[in-house]
């Protein structure tokens, strides 16, 4: 027969197997109502803390996420005939969208970035390689997370009247400047100022551009909206141009905020444009 331990080593077997249990347990407690997903962990991963991560919108300014956008089209809207190229001011379409477009590329802000990637808008920027000079590298940055980039001339220059050697030299040496950029060739050309004439159709065309992408709606520096036509709001299919700011006016993150403000005031979301032209 054994002998029975005693009272101090009954204590010592209890000490050791509470800390042995101890040691099984996590570090750390899962928070409540995380579940498999993991979105518990990702909430506990961000530096920010989970209201930032969970809620981005809140951090641009906005009181409620953007809807998602619809598919997309099964087939491309019907485009006005070409001659030899369509002009585009609005998309004719009934999903409920309107389309951000970005000229010329004079501001270069990393915040911009990241507001395009935690809110995922689907931005065209139309781009001027004299404006954009050697900030190209932003322009990479803003399409890896979800922007296009497209043809908006080497220098900026008004078309219209100009012969055609001069129109395509603008429009065919951005096109190269991209090339060599990006490895891509823009299907999308905007004129500066919005001008242009048979001569720039013809040479767009020559250079590789599929259509010629104008806009209905403008955000000017203070913020306001300006309209090419009646009605004086947006709808759907509006394509809005957002040129580079003044030095006086409102930030390009600014003047987002208040035209996705806009936006969503009308029922609308934000589309991708090359989804639809």
């Amino acid at each position: 027969m054994r002998p029975t331990p005693g009272p101090r080593v009954l204590a010592a077997v209890v000490l050791a197997s509470t800390l042995l249990a101890g040691c099984a347990r996590p570090a750390t407690t899962a928070a409540p109502g995380a579940g498999s997903s993991g979105e518990g962990s990702y909430s506990a991963r961000s530096a920010k803390g989970p209201t930032h991560t969970a809620q981005p919108y809140r951090r641009w300014g906005l009181t409620a996420p953007l809807p998602a956008p619809p598919s997309p089209p099964v087939r491309r809207p019907r485009l006005p005939a070409p001659d030899p190229l369509p002009v585009v001011r609005r998309v004719p379409t009934r999903d409920k969208v309107v389309f951000l477009t970005y000229d010329d590329g004079a501001e270069k802000d990393a915040r911009f970035v990241d507001m395009v990637r935690e809110l995922r808008l689907p931005v065209s920027m139309f781009l001027t390689d004299s404006v954009v000079g050697p900030g190209y590298g932003h322009f990479a940055r803003l399409r890896s997370v979800g922007a296009s980039i497209q043809n908006h001339t080497l220098d900026h220059a008004a078309l219209r009247g100009l012969p055609y050697a001069g129109q395509r030299a603008e429009i065919c040496g951005q096109q190269n400047k991209l090339r060599a950029r990006f490895g891509i060739r823009p299907r999308l050309f905007r004129p500066p100022y919005g001008t242009y004439d048979t001569t720039t159709l013809r040479a767009a065309k020559d250079c590789g551009i599929t259509a010629l992408t104008l806009w209905r709606a403008a955000m000017e520096a203070d913020g306001e909206l300006t309209y090419a036509h009646a009605p004086t709001h947006l709808r759907p299919g509006d394509i809005v141009s957002v040129p580079s700011g003044e030095p006086t006016g409102l930030s390009l993150r600014d003047r987002t905020t208040r035209l996705l403000r806009e936006i969503q005031s009308r029922g609308l979301t934000v589309g991708r444009l090359e989804d639809y032209i």
